[in-house]
């Protein structure tokens, strides 16, 4: 479905919104303390943040916003309650707008020791910048219109690769905004994840980092000192990184029904379930073996891309492509790319015109 007139004062009435809700817990609800009190004066905002998706019909604003408000922003504003998060820094946020672009952009401010330590200790393999990675997403997107040439399994691998960029393109503007707006240094959305030697290195410290560190604040943290008490501090963590998944795969089921728009069949949900099963017995398995038994990485990055690849084809794809999901994706990623071409395009051609006049 094209974006009509509509759709685009749907998305802006929702960034007022967005505004309006998160102004409302900067000036008001950051004066209750923390706790149970704030808790609940923080609810109407989380209904709100809840039910917003759902105003519109296009699939990919409805994933955006979901993803952005709704889980990220939800989440950030769970853990302002009870006084902990990028909310809740020391010193605080001092300014409304590094408050709001701090809920809802996913994003985490990182120390200059530990950029410095990233660049000598782990030197990137395959460096691609953003524009780089704009220009990938844009090939594969024309490549779509070809794609009854393309095996099935091929054009899950294309999407696979797509959504990467996506994701990434989306963060990694996210990062360019706050570093204009305020001069602050962020982490980068992931870590070459194509690069994955295991499911723990894949998920806790290669794909989308900034959702890792969310889950591990709100689930893992939590679910941990619970049942630490009964389980033990050695046998804490299983559960926990279990709930953490689970958690994970609920998220991205709402995300899929505010895409879609249909009944929920709990797929994705079994996806993220299966990967958090197999990363506790991979953790298990590495402190039960002798060092000398791990794979090399030729071998390790193969076997962990091929297990991601072949769960993900089998159960987080199809839900989003029986429902024609990723066709409307495709072609409202068409519009936009379009959008941006005719803009450079226009800017180029006042750049011509006046250099034209002042010469």
């Amino acid at each position: 479905m094209a974006m009509d007139q509509d759709e685009i004062k749907t998305i802006f009435k929702i960034g007022l919104s967005v505004l309006a809700s998160l102004s409302y817990t900067y000036f008001i609800s950051s004066e209750i303390p923390q706790g149970k009190l704030r808790f609940f004066s923080l609810l109407p905002i989380l209904y709100l943040f809840f039910i917003l998706p759902l105003s519109l019909s296009t699939a990919l604003p409805a994933g955006v916003i979901s993803l952005f408000v709704t889980w990220i922003g939800s989440f950030n504003l769970l853990l302002f309650s009870f006084g902990s998060g990028p909310l809740s820094s020391q010193p605080p946020p001092k300014s409304l707008l590094l408050f709001i672009l701090l809920a809802c952009l996913p994003i985490k401010t990182q120390s200059s020791n530990h950029r410095i330590a990233d660049k000598s200790s782990k030197p990137k393999k395959l460096p691609l910048s953003l524009p780089t990675k704009v220009l990938l997403f844009a090939i594969l997107v024309a490549l779509t219109d070809y794609k009854h040439y393309f095996h099935p399994k091929v054009l899950l691998g294309q999407y696979g690769c797509m959504l990467y960029l996506f994701v990434d393109i989306l963060v990694g503007s996210c990062n360019v905004l706050m570093r204009t707006a305020l001069g602050i240094e962020l982490e980068s959305p992931s870590d070459e994840p194509y690069l994955s030697t295991s499911l723990q290195d894949f998920w806790g410290r290669r794909w989308n980092l900034m959702i890792t560190n969310i889950l591990r604040n709100t689930v893992y943290k939590p679910v941990r000192s619970a049942v630490e008490a009964s389980l033990g501090r050695e046998w804490a963590p299983p559960p926990a990184v279990l709930a953490a998944f689970l958690v994970s795969g609920l998220m991205h089921e709402l995300i899929y029904y505010y895409m879609t728009r249909v009944t929920p069949t709990w797929e994705v949900t079994l996806f993220f379930v299966l990967h958090g099963v197999c990363l506790v017995v991979e953790v298990g398995l590495k402190k039960v073996l002798s060092p000398k038994w791990r794979w090399h990485w030729a071998v390790s990055i193969p076997m962990t891309l091929g297990f991601i690849i072949v769960t993900a084809t089998w159960l987080f794809f199809p839900p989003l492509m029986r429902n024609g999901v990723d066709e409307r994706a495709i072609g409202e990623c068409k519009e936009l790319l379009e959008f941006i071409n005719k803009k450079f395009e226009l800017e180029r051609l006042v750049s011509w015109t006046s250099l034209a006049l002042g010469g």
